[in-house]
């Protein structure tokens, strides 16, 4: 097989994170070095000692684990301006959270070595493509379902800030680096404006049936409940269901659990028998994607660092018993040791599920879940 081949090309780039998954502990341990040698570039870094940490107890030390409300002053001051207290590169956009935190937002800054590791999400992707041969996939176009990347403006001190869905971001930014073509634009998608109601939703889904219509559709990609949601726009709007106008190969999909049981019954209704492949990612970042027909994903075990808070105490990600859950903690190139609020839990390796948010009953409603979709905890 020549070098440049497109099978090379892809397995080259997958290599990186198929390597971590064969040997998780050694790539964190390299990624926990390469963290530090950045946090030391930061003022928080500096007063956590980030330049004299050599262990993984001493980093457990010197960075307890932190969330999003201890972080909020920090990300505040660097919103100002002042860049260095959290961060070594300037941001190239602000990213805003769906959700909220105690009736807050959560504005997360994105990097250009944060974005580099966004990228990852492609890896669903490719995997796809390297082990099913359906290089066809790029000869048609992504249907581009994502939140947009601007949706306003925040004055902080004497700064105006722009800010947006890190989803919109993302597309924005790796679509020159891809040879599949997005429809809508990103642009396009941003010129509508940052609205959430019903109307405002109403004209994206409309831009994207337009902007597709007469498109060969191979790849659809966003946010779960927005793909259920379009495919019923388009039926309700102009009676006819996504799959009679498309026949697309993959859906990669993320923002919710339970893509592949409580969602799948709807997205294959509406967009025909399609391939799903769930990613598990945040605002914060892409921490896992899919990688074959097990309803689960694989993590990024190359790019960020994994803990799990478990009733029997703090432990690697990849040191997870199957059927242990906990609460994750991880490390990216902006947050060192973040709470991030998400409940995992751990299938036969290296397989995970983020089951949902970090809270009393959602074990309880998981289980519900497994047991009306029939899944029962199968991968």
């Amino acid at each position: 097989m020549a070098a440049d081949s497109p099978v090379a090309m892809l397995n080259a780039m997958l290599q990186p994170w198929r390597d971590s998954v064969d040997d998780p502990a050694k790539a964190q341990a390299e990624v926990l070095q390469r963290l530090l040698t950045d946090y030391a570039k930061t003022d928080h870094g500096r007063q956590h000692h980030a330049a004299s940490i050599t262990t993984l107890a001493e980093y457990r030390h010197q960075f307890p684990a932190a969330t999003y409300d201890d972080y909020r002053p920090l990300i505040q001051r660097v919103m100002a301006g002042e860049v260095n207290r959290l961060l070594w590169e300037d941001p190239i956009g602000w990213a805003i959270t769906r959700g909220t935190t105690k009736g807050e937002s959560k504005f997360i800054p994105m990097t250009p070595t944060d974005m580099r590791q966004r990228v990852s999400a492609g890896r669903a992707m490719m995997i796809y493509i390297v082990e099913s041969g359906r290089f066809d996939l790029f000869a048609g176009v992504n249907l581009n379902l994502n939140f947009p990347s601007v949706v306003g403006t925040l004055k902080v001190g004497e700064r105006e800030v722009t800010y947006g869905y890190s989803s919109g971001i993302y597309t924005k930014y790796v679509s020159a680096m891809t040879p599949l073509r997005s429809a809508p634009t990103q642009d396009e998608i941003d010129a509508l404006g940052g609205g959430k109601t019903k109307s405002d939703w109403d004209a994206r889904f409309e831009l994207a049936y337009t902007k597709c219509k007469d498109e060969t559709v191979t790849l659809v990609g966003g946010v779960a409940p927005t793909a259920v949601l379009f495919g019923r726009y388009v039926h309700r709007v102009h009676q006819v269901y996504p799959k009679a106008l498309w026949k697309p190969l993959l859906m990669t999909l993320g923002s919710v659990p339970g893509i592949n049981t409580r969602y799948a019954a709807a997205l294959t209704a509406l967009y025909g028998p399609i391939t799903i492949r769930e990613i598990y990612g945040a605002t914060e970042g892409m921490f896992g994607q899919q990688r074959d027909d097990k309803r689960a994903w694989v993590p990024n075990y190359d790019l960020f660092l994994f803990e799990v808070e478990t009733p029997r105490g703090t432990k690697m990600l990849h040191e997870m018993k199957p059927g242990e859950m906990g609460s994750l903690v991880v490390s990216t190139p902006i947050l060192p040791r973040y709470r991030i609020g998400d409940r995992i839990l751990a299938l036969r390796p290296p397989y995970f599920r983020c089951i949902g948010r970090d809270q009393w009953w959602t074990p309880l409603q998981y289980a519900w879940d497994e047991f009306m979709t029939g899944n029962l905890g199968r991968l």
